[in-house]
């Protein structure tokens, strides 16, 4: 029999406090009675709970509500100004970073060179250069890093990455190593769990089970399960690049595990580019070839007009393929047959991307699928139609299909949403109770 822990004085007091947090950073700022009713506290106690967060200086006064019959009262809010967090994606060209207050609003943001060369201490100077660049009032409580790679956890080593782009990264404990020279709390995450974690508040807000694939120069995906990234035992959960497929070369063909084979050799920007330019569309690379093959293609039954009539249509991604599919009619461009060869290169493009989809849902039976990266963006709405098509028509699933939502970099915005989360949760004492202690 479970024995109940009782609730002291202490924790209690921790409860509540923490209840006006998380309160007043979702609808701040807030007076002393709205915060009771809001809480369910009575008055006495939310005054008694604003004292102590105003003494230890997470709360401020935001100044006096007028306008309003009666006498006039103050309001509060979470003073911003407790702690900062810093977000930064590294790609092979550029050290992006981002930092933040604690009610989340942003500072600074600047972009520095990667690494002059191999090994830590050129990986660490580089770090230090990108975060002074984008300075808090005081150091950061903690700095998220994204990278085209991920940490294993049983090792300590950054797997998944090529040394071609990430060779002043491979070397042991790197997460300790870099917090220590940097002298900051340091997180190192996968760049496509990133993007899924800025997608929770997008297009993923209302399915707390889907998978984000990143249709890139490169191929990922990331799975939320129950609303939580799924990493995997080793950190490789999502590195879908080197999915066995039918019509790609192997592993043992390729001669090493990471080498070129598996789905990112059918479905990866080159694998893309080669295959839409083998139907005659043109393009210096992936993006410009997607581009003008959904040009060339416009709206016509092939471009998934009839698409939006299949599962996800009722929902806003899904019934945009009917939209999209208007808005390009009469958009194709060229000879009937150039438009006809854009058509068919557009759905195989879709046959490959949908090939690997069908074995990631069919493990994973999410409620959605999230389309991310610049192929996927280039492709647009006519791609999404299609893609869900032979999802659907591959799999038993019935997982919607939606375009990414989040404008700017998903990266640094997921990894500045994953360090307010932890920074949050260190200073307020955890994620927001279910229910406050009266």
């Amino acid at each position: 029999m479970t024995e109940l822990v009782r609730g002291t004085p202490g924790l209690v007091r921790a409860v509540n406090d923490r209840a006006a947090l998380h309160l007043l950073l979702r609808q701040g700022p807030l007076t002393r009675p709205e915060i009771s009713r809001l809480t369910g506290l009575s008055k006495p106690t939310a005054s008694q709970v604003l004292a102590r967060l105003e003494g230890a200086g997470l709360v401020v006064g935001n100044g006096l509500r007028t306008g309003l019959p009666g006498r006039v009262p103050e309001t509060y809010r979470v003073n911003a100004a407790a702690a900062y967090a810093t977000a930064v994606d590294v790609t092979p060209d550029r050290i992006a970073v981002r930092t933040a207050d604690l009610a989340g609003a942003v500072l600074a943001e600047a972009e520095a060179p990667v690494p002059a060369g191999p090994g830590r201490e050129a990986l660490v100077e580089a770090l230090r250069a990108a975060l002074a660049l984008a300075p808090a009032p005081r150091p950061p409580r903690r700095v998220v890093v994204g990278v085209q790679g991920a940490v294993d956890p049983t090792t300590g080593r950054l797997a998944y990455a090529s040394e071609e782009d990430m060779a002043a990264w491979l070397f042991p404990d790197v997460e300790r190593t870099l917090a220590e020279a940097l002298g900051l709390p340091v997180r190192i995450e996968n760049d496509v769990n990133l993007a899924a974690v800025a997608e929770r508040a997008h297009a993923a807000a209302d399915c707390p089970d889907f998978v984000l694939l990143w249709a890139d120069e490169g191929l990922g995906a990331a799975l939320v399960i129950g609303g939580r990234l799924h990493r995997g035992h080793f950190g490789g959960a999502g590195e879908v690049g080197y999915l066995p497929l039918p019509g790609a070369p192997t592993a043992r063909e390729a001669g090493h595990p990471y080498g070129r084979h598996g789905y990112q050799e059918l479905a990866g920007g080159e694998a893309i580019r080669n295959l839409l330019h083998a139907h005659g569309v043109p393009g210096a690379d992936f993006t410009e070839t997607v581009t003008e093959a959904v040009r060339r293609a416009g709206a016509g039954s092939g471009t998934g007009a009839e698409a939006g009539t299949g599962a996800g249509a009722e929902d806003g991604a899904g019934g945009r393929a009917g939209a999209g599919a208007a808005a390009m009619a009469g958009a194709g461009s060229g000879a009937p047959e150039s438009v006809e060869a854009a058509r068919a290169g557009l759905a195989a493009v879709a046959g490959r991307l949908a090939s690997g989809l069908a074995s990631i849902v069919t493990v994973v039976d999410p409620g959605l699928v999230v389309l991310a990266g610049r192929l996927c963006a280039a492709g647009g709405e006519p791609l999404r139609a299609l893609v869900e098509r032979e999802l659907h028509a591959l799999a038993h699933s019935r997982a919607r299909i939606r375009l990414s939502a989040v404008t700017g970099n998903p990266v640094l915005a997921g990894a500045l949403d994953l360090a307010l989360t932890a920074v949050r949760d260190e200073i307020f004492g955890g994620p927001p109770p279910v229910t406050p202690c009266p």
